[in-house]
């Protein structure tokens, strides 16, 4: 992506690790669901984004949980002809409330679903479909669905069992003694 385009990230795990890694060089080009952190605000506002600036490429950066929240949104920017890529980060579960779930008592409970298939779903309403399988795919994969001319998801599964190991060094740089 260049330098003026627009990443949405939603909340959950997922904004917790864009938030970290994901380098701006313009206000405005990355915009975080954060303060209320509404669940699912990524692919519907990719639709408002893009119609408010049809110049610029627009990626919405979702987990499954949110993805699932609002994955009919894929069919009015199909039908309204709004091109913009959705990058869902799929483990099955709510990966932030797992994480911290299992930093306060321990153990989760009641965080993890079954999803769909994403992609089969996505295709059937006109949606461009990738999945990447491996992480030496993602950089191949992101730049050819942000090349469409049309609404792209690529689906990329995750392991967040790292999540302890960010906790860990936050912690670390916050408090180290």
């Amino acid at each position: 992506m260049s330098r003026d385009d627009i990443v949405l990230v939603d909340t959950g795990a997922v904004k917790m690790w864009m938030a970290r890694l994901y380098p701006t060089y313009a206000a405005n080009t990355c915009l975080i669901s954060n303060g209320l952190a509404t669940m699912g605000f990524a692919l519907p506002g990719a639709i408002a984004i893009r119609l408010a600036h049809p110049e610029r490429k627009v990626l919405a950066v979702m987990g499954d949980g949110s993805f699932l929240m609002n994955s009919q949104e894929l069919e009015t920017a199909v039908r309204e002809k709004v091109p913009f890529v959705v990058f869902v980060w799929e483990d099955g579960a709510y990966g932030l409330i797992k994480w911290k779930m299992n930093l306060e008592l321990g153990h989760d409970s009641h965080c993890d679903f079954n999803n769909p298939e994403c992609l089969a779903f996505a295709q059937s309403l006109g949606v461009k479909g990738f999945r990447v399988n491996a992480a030496a795919e993602l950089l191949p994969t992101l730049p050819r669905a942000l090349a469409e001319d049309s609404v792209s998801l690529v689906v990329c599964p995750v392991d967040y069992s790292e999540n302890v190991a960010l906790t860990k060094m936050l912690g670390e740089i916050t408090d180290p003694f």
